[in-house]
């Protein structure tokens, strides 16, 4: 089942994906990759690998909204924009909120979805 919209929450250990519609909601929780090597970069690496799994959740969604810490969402953008410009250009907001439920994240992202449709110009119900 393909959903058309996504909210993420995401700090810089996990992130919560929740893909919904009019009708259905479905939630993923991602971890971040850890590795114990004294290895200099690791800690990119993990970040790296953890934001390219975040992104493959993504693939199959028309909008994306993206929440979490300050930091966090400075870290994935900064990710996004350079290494998946193909999520980057789904994406409809950002916004730095604590930690909501599930029914708020998806009661916020409709909120921007709606404006950023009706900012393009894309007929909504009302």
């Amino acid at each position: 089942m393909t959903l058309s919209h996504a909210v993420v929450w995401t700090d810089h250990h996990a992130a919560k994906v929740l893909k919904f519609d009019d009708e259905n909601t479905t939630a993923r929780v991602i971890r971040e990759h850890t590795y114990s090597t004294g290895q200099h970069g690791s800690a990119v690496r993990s970040e790296h690998e953890f934001y390219a799994e975040l992104c493959d959740q993504l693939d199959d969604v028309g909008q994306v909204f993206v929440t979490g810490s300050h930091t966090a969402l400075a870290d994935f953008r900064h990710y996004v924009d350079k290494h998946r410009p193909r999520t980057a250009a789904r994406i409809v907001a950002y916004e730095t909120v604590d930690h909501p439920s599930e029914n708020q994240l998806v009661a916020l992202a409709r909120k921007h979805f709606v404006a950023a449709e009706r900012m393009a110009g894309t007929p909504t119900s009302p």
